[in-house]
């Protein structure tokens, strides 16, 4: 499953994007899963996670950033600010040299990761078939 991220109006808007009849066999789900502080700043969510993952895979945040499409200085700056709300670095940061500089995650940020892994697992396991249940009762 690819969570797609879509707001309240997307939906009521996706009604125009498509002009053909859609069948209960054809609707897909798509949903974001994100962790938010108690004002509303956006801490987690899968598109960092999945940023997380890549730099834990590539040793570099810039490898990660070219891999993923993004923007290195706005992904450090939102990277900072995540650990910044949270109160403990995810990230270390290795500076360059005759051999280039690295970025790893720390402890923290492994467990951050390690953990969302297991809560989004369970969360899709559980949506899908919800999901499922969903379309079957449509079709009675």
């Amino acid at each position: 499953m690819n969570p797609a991220k879509h707001s309240h109006e997307d939906h009521m808007s996706g009604v125009t994007k498509t002009t053909k009849k859609v069948k209960y066999s054809d609707i897909k789900l798509n949903y974001k899963i994100w962790l938010e502080s108690d004002t509303g700043n956006g801490i987690l969510g899968d598109g960092k996670w999945l940023l997380l993952k890549a730099i834990a895979k590539e040793g570099s945040l810039t490898a990660a950033t070219e891999a993923l499409n993004l923007s290195y200085r706005k992904t450090w700056n939102n990277l900072k600010k995540i650990e910044k709300m949270l109160g403990f670095p995810i990230l270390e940061k290795t500076r360059g040299g005759k051999d280039g500089g690295s970025t790893a995650l720390t402890a923290e940020g492994k467990k951050l990761v390690r953990t969302f892994d297991k809560f989004h697992s369970d969360f899709d396991e559980k949506i899908n078939k919800a999901f499922e249940k969903f379309l079957k009762e449509l079709t009675v």
